[in-house]
């Protein structure tokens, strides 16, 4: 289960819970990340500072992933693992799912071109995956609620929250 900050990652984490609950398999979130600027950013000018808010980033992420799923509570009857793994994406994924009774789950952002237009990285998995991997798509919005949404800023939820 490969999480990416997008709105398809609640939806692909329920997934993978169904998943790994009917099968009796553990589930295991993961989030790849790399320091700000890259790997080769890194090697030119390494910051220990600089990779560790990026660590902090992507572990933000996860437990972000997490709570709007589940609502901060642990699924049920699932056991869960959740790794940070400082690589790229599609490598990190790949790697963690190469058993041959192993499932990918990923959150798809839905294009305009349709729900099959995947970015960089869910091509990549797509390809070199040695498991079956299950695509997510993310929840559809009625159009003016999208665009409400693309204008709201954090105050419009924080005065919200206050009623």
């Amino acid at each position: 289960m490969g999480l990416c900050g997008s709105p398809a990652d609640p939806a692909a984490l329920r997934a993978a819970a169904r998943e790994a609950r009917a099968t009796g398999r553990r589930l295991v979130a993961v989030v790849a990340w790399e320091p700000p600027g890259g790997e080769a950013g890194y090697m030119l000018r390494p910051d220990p500072v600089w990779a560790e808010y990026g660590f902090r980033q992507a572990r933000d992420r996860m437990e972000r992933a997490f709570d709007a799923a589940f609502g901060g509570v642990p699924p049920r009857g699932v056991g869960v693992e959740r790794r940070l793994v400082r690589d790229q994406a599609w490598r990190a994924l790949c790697a963690a799912a190469d058993g041959p009774h192993d499932r990918l789950v990923l959150g798809v952002r839905a294009g305009r071109r349709g729900l099959f237009r995947h970015d960089g990285t869910t091509r990549r998995v797509l390809a070199r995956a040695t498991c079956p991997v299950l695509t997510v798509p993310a929840p559809r919005f009625p159009r003016r609620l999208r665009a409400a949404l693309r204008r709201a800023t954090a105050s419009d939820f924080d005065s919200a929250s206050r009623l």
